[in-house]
């Protein structure tokens, strides 16, 4: 994969020497002047973003941030943030990207640009019964007397609100806090990404916890950009299908989802 980003750095500093002499976009212009890419991520979503057990950040969108800095020839700057301050902070010019397992959704799209997709998720439920683990539609878990967890500001709570108005909805402000209330039974169902339920059994394996073995629904992942910086998305989106060509995402995928290894560095 390092290889395959390098064979990138040549275009990329092409790229960047014609936009520095034309008029970059304010945010693209600040990357240039500082050398420094600022990545927003939740640090609660693995395998895409997630901390290790030094309190470093790991994950598929940190090992691409990674890649997209190298491309650009600029230092990388993670910033943890609470993933539903994560817009907000881009607006607001803290961060340059968003790159934290987000899904892309019409209303999403109205706050910013996103580049991709590049990856696909799903939503899936995550608890302690075997039959709630059996259901294959949101009308099964529609009911008053479920208790479902989900993380604020985000599609799973979003998915929750409109599909199960029945049953009791808690948020959280991580996934950890979230599968913590339903190993302590305070709730009955963690409604979250189909990887998240996954490792949050594979973390738990005393704590009898299950999860869906398809998702209730597939969602296209994406990179936020601030909306009115046209010069970066244009960049970000020639790094993403060059990576996509040159097998740097397959790659990515495959090291995530595939391999299992990175589990062993969890806290």
């Amino acid at each position: 994969m390092i290889k395959t980003i390098k064979q990138l750095l040549l275009g990329a500093a092409i790229a960047l020497t014609l936009i520095s002499g034309a008029q970059a976009g304010e945010t693209l212009q600040r990357i240039i002047d500082f050398k420094t890419l600022k990545v927003g991520m939740s640090a609660d979503q693995p395998p895409m973003t997630t901390l290790n057990r030094q309190g470093g950040v790991m994950g598929l969108d940190v090992d691409l941030a990674r890649g997209l800095a190298r491309a650009m020839r600029v230092q990388l700057d993670i910033k943890v943030l609470p993933f539903g301050d994560l817009l907000t902070a881009l607006e607001k010019g803290e961060i340059d990207l968003v790159m934290s397992n987000m899904s892309i959704t019409p209303e999403r799209s109205e706050k910013a640009y996103f580049a991709g997709p590049y990856m696909m998720t799903g939503k899936s439920i995550l608890t302690r019964s075997s039959v709630l683990a059996q259901v294959e539609s949101t009308g099964a878990i529609n009911r008053a007397d479920l208790k479902i967890a989900a993380i604020a500001n985000s599609t799973s709570a979003t998915f929750a609100q409109e599909n199960t108005p029945e049953a009791e909805l808690t948020t959280t402000a991580t996934s950890d806090e979230a599968v913590a209330l339903l190993i302590a039974g305070k709730v009955d169902a963690v409604l979250a990404d189909m990887a998240v339920c996954k490792l949050a059994v594979l973390r738990n394996p005393e704590s009898g916890l299950v999860t869906l073995k398809k998702p209730l629904t597939m969602e296209p992942v994406g990179i936020a950009i601030k909306a009115d910086d046209r010069q970066l998305q244009n960049l970000i989106d020639n790094f993403m299908d060059a990576f996509g060509k040159t097998g740097v995402l397959s790659q990515l995928r495959k090291k995530w989802f595939e391999n299992g290894d990175w589990v062993a560095a969890l806290p």
